[in-house]
This record gives C-alpha cells, structure tokens and sequence, in this order.
C-alpha cells in the first residue's frame, strides 16, 4: 500500500495541513516507535504526557524512514523523505493504522464496554457467550488479549492503536465474527479508539478512579461520556440506569439509548432472587436462571451482558442458558478452599466502591459465626485521595483487616500504609494489622481463619506481580493462597 493511499484513505478523520516529498512509496509498517522506523516504515509522531515524538523524526530518518506523520514539520529533512502534516497525530495515528490494515473493525461485530468496575468481567464473558454459542470471537481485555481461542498477555487495558488495528486485523483473517474490548477512560482521551467502528456499548458503573490521570472526576465522567458520544447511528448504547452517572452517558449519543437496571424499570430488568456463596438465582425480565456468580455487582454484570447478547440480535432464552454455563474471570471473586477449611476469595477490587461491594456480598452470604478477614493494600504513584478510603471501607466491612503493599512502585511503601491508616477511626484500629510484605500479610490472614471463616484477598486479582522501584517481581495472590 502507497503513502498517498494510506492518507488519502485516512483523510475523512485526519485534518491533513500540508504534504510534501515522495508520497507514492510503498509503506509496509505503521509505527510511533522511531526505534521500529526503518525503510518502509510510517513514523507517527505523537507529543506524550513524558516524551515528545518529534524529537525522535531525525532518528527515524538516520534509521532509513522516509515517511513521517507529525504536527509541526522538520526544518532539514532530506528531499527523499515524505513530510505530511496533520493537526493531530494522536487521532491521525488510528486512522492511518486503519487505513494499513483495512478497516478491520468493519468487518466484525464490535463492543465496547467502559465503566470503573466490571469491565473486564462483562468484556470477557461476552466473549466467552459468544464461544459457547458457537461463534468464533476477539477479546481485548485487563487479563488477556484473544483471537479465536489464541491468547496473548495484555499489556493495557486498551492497547495503542496500532496493536488495535493489528489485531483486529488477524482476529478477521481467523474467521472472528465477533470482537469485545475494555475501553479504559485513559484511551478514549488519548484517541486509541479513534477509527473503530462500533456496533455497541456498555456503561458499567463510574466511581472515583484515576484521578492521578484526569485530576477531577468531572474529566474522568466526560472521558467516559466520550466514548458514547463517538457512537454511531445503528450501534446500540447500554448503560446501567441504578448508577446516578448512568443516564448522562447517553444524552449525545447516535446510537440507540438502552437500559439496564435491578432497581427501576428498564430495557433490561433483573432481580436477585437467591444468592449463596454457590451462585445466585436470578430473574432477567421474568425468566428466571441459576448463574454461577455471587453478588450483585455481578448481577449488575450479568445483566449488562445478557441486553448486549439480545441486541446483537441473540434468542434471549439461548443466551441465558449458555450464561448459566459460565464461571468467574480470572481473579473476579475467584474462590479458593484452604486446608484449615476456610474459604480465600481472591479479587481485583482496588477502588473504594468495588471493596464496599465485594465486602457488602460477602456479609449478606456469610452465615452467622463465621469470620470475615480482609487484606488489602493500595498503589504507588496513582491517586492517593482513595487510600484512606480503602482503609475505611475495608474496616467497615471486614471482623479483621491487614493493611498491606500492593505495587508501590516508586513509592516508600511505609507512606503509602500512612496514607491508609489516615482513614481509619480510633474504634477501627484495633482490628487492623498494618504487615508490609504482602506474602507475610496473607499468611497471617490465613492463620487467622478458622474452619468455615472467609479470607478476601483484593487489589491484585489476576496480577502475577509486584512493581517495586520500577522492576516487576513475580508474585500472585493466587499462587500464594494456594500453597496455604
């Protein structure tokens, strides 16, 4: 594929200023990376949080690049060299991947689901519903990256706009009719998503998270409000009407407005009959089903994925059957026996919301007598205005707590634990234990079981590992529960 039919293909969503050099040459690659640019290559400078990538042109130009995509032109680039200008290289940047891979997400069934909790959880059921029912699926997830049944570690919640296009590309040319993907808060601002085409999307819940990133939650609401505001005309926008930010997702939205609720009516309406630490009994607008989760946050999930597989167009009796054959995600409410008979739960849950309602299922199921032990900790270099919050709902929730490290990164963990204990009420303290090393901190929340009690291990879920001082060493909540 040409330079020129690249841009000329990309120029519907691309302001293009100027063009100058040889646009006719063969383009074999699309990169931000100027260590990836070489001969055939298209450099897209994009201007980061951290790094400008126009500093880096004249490194992709020693490195034999002759396609550069940038917003403000070098002054002594080679006669050989294409220059084309555009007003923004980050949207610009998913246009000209589309454009190099074909527009692949115009071939598949494309979903979106957005929120603060429960993303990864709808994204990657979805995908597994639609395995069960028998069509071949993508999945862009927290946990994992998928075509067809292929997997691939996820580095991000929403990977960068070429590994998109990339694989969007190969999930089509694997015979994937369906794809579904977290659309984090932090992609739609940086316009990762730019060029996908659409076909749904599903509004979780939105409490306060990354502030770090978006500083008020008046951002963080209208980055997610944006992702609606893209969607086109045909597609369908779900959003879950209980959340009070739920409706306001919806108001500039093309797409068609639908509901879901356990509260008030709905498109889609549900209520928790029964719940045990087994599964709950749920109804989905009358019909009723036994599915395999706890809690009503996943009922909230559940019910969010069975409007979405009905408005793709699925039997809603087919999809509730196939639902009820499911099982928790990797580290969602993931449940592990210990040999001393106490029953550990591990789960991602790292907001002060999700704690509340991992905390809050857990003391409706639990049966009298029986213990209720929380661990938990918060992140390094991330918004320090939830950990006292952290620290309160888990002492509100839990008979006991131990407040831990859980990736301090380039934090002193001691400061972080501070922070955290700031939360707490002198009435509170004596059931907290502060243990820095979180491998000793589940060890003793073990010890401290009792047959029959119940261990929350939450923050990480399916992490393998603990960020310290910029390095990654291997560590899994999981792993360590499971030699206890």
């Amino acid at each position: 594929m040409t330079l020129k039919e690249i841009i000329d293909a990309a120029k519907a969503g691309v302001t293009v200023i100027s063009e100058q050099g040889p646009m006719g040459q063969e383009i074999t690659s699309v990169t931000l990376d100027s260590r990836k640019a070489c001969a055939g290559a298209l450099f897209v400078a994009q201007r980061g949080e951290k790094v400008d990538g126009h500093a880096f042109i004249g490194k992709a130009i020693e490195a034999g690049c002759r396609a550069i995509v940038c917003e403000k032109a070098p002054a002594d680039a080679p006669a050989d060299c294409a220059i084309v200008v555009i007003s923004d290289t980050h949207e610009g940047l998913g246009h000209f991947a589309a454009a190099f891979y074909g527009n692949p997400s115009e071939r598949l069934k494309l979903v979106g689901v957005t929120g603060t909790n429960g993303k990864t959880t709808t994204a990657t059921l979805l995908y597994r519903l639609m395995t069960a029912l028998g069509h071949k699926s993508g999945l862009f997830s927290t946990v994992a990256n998928y075509v067809g049944d292929t997997r691939t570690t996820a580095m991000q919640t929403t990977p960068d706009s070429i590994t998109l296009q990339r694989t969007m590309r190969e999930m089509v040319d694997a015979g994937c009719e369906y794809c579904f993907m977290e659309v984090s808060s932090h992609s739609v601002v940086q316009k990762r998503i730019a060029a996908l085409d659409f076909d749904g999307g599903i509004f979780t819940n939105i409490t306060h998270d990354h502030l770090d990133f978006h500083k008020t939650f008046a951002n963080y609401i209208a980055a997610k409000k944006g992702f609606f505001d893209g969607l086109k005309k045909g597609a369908f926008a779900l959003t879950n009407i209980d959340d009070k930010n739920g409706e306001k997702m919806l108001q500039n939205t093309a797409a068609t407005k639908k509901s879901y609720s356990l509260r008030t009516k709905a498109d889609y309406n549900g209520q928790v009959i029964e719940d045990s630490m087994d599964g709950m009994q749920m109804s989905f607008n009358g019909t009723e089903a036994f599915m395999q989760f706890v809690g009503r946050f996943n009922a909230y999930n559940l019910l969010g994925i069975y409007g979405a597989a009905v408005e793709l167009g699925f039997a809603p009796h087919d999809v509730l059957v196939a639902l009820s054959t499911l099982r928790p995600v990797d580290g969602r409410f993931q449940t592990l026996k210990l040999k001393n008979g106490a029953t550990a739960i591990v789960d991602y849950a790292h907001t002060p919301d999700a704690l509340m309602n991992v905390l809050s299922t857990l003391n409706e199921v639990r049966k009298p007598g029986q213990q209720l032990i929380c661990v938990v900790g918060c992140g390094g270099d991330r918004d320090k205005t939830k950990r006292p919050e952290m620290a309160q709902e888990a002492a509100r929730g839990a008979d006991r707590v131990i407040l831990t490290s859980d990736n301090p990164r380039s934090e002193k963990p001691a400061d972080i634990l501070n922070d955290m204990q700031a939360g707490l009420e002198d009435s509170q303290r004596e059931k907290v234990l502060t243990i820095e090393d979180r491998r000793e901190a589940i060890r003793t929340a073990a010890a401290l079981a009792q047959k029959g009690d119940i261990v929350l291990v939450a923050g990480k879920g399916h992490e393998d590992y603990q960020e310290v001082n910029g390095v990654k060493h291997h560590f899994s909540d999981k792993e360590e529960l499971e030699k206890l």
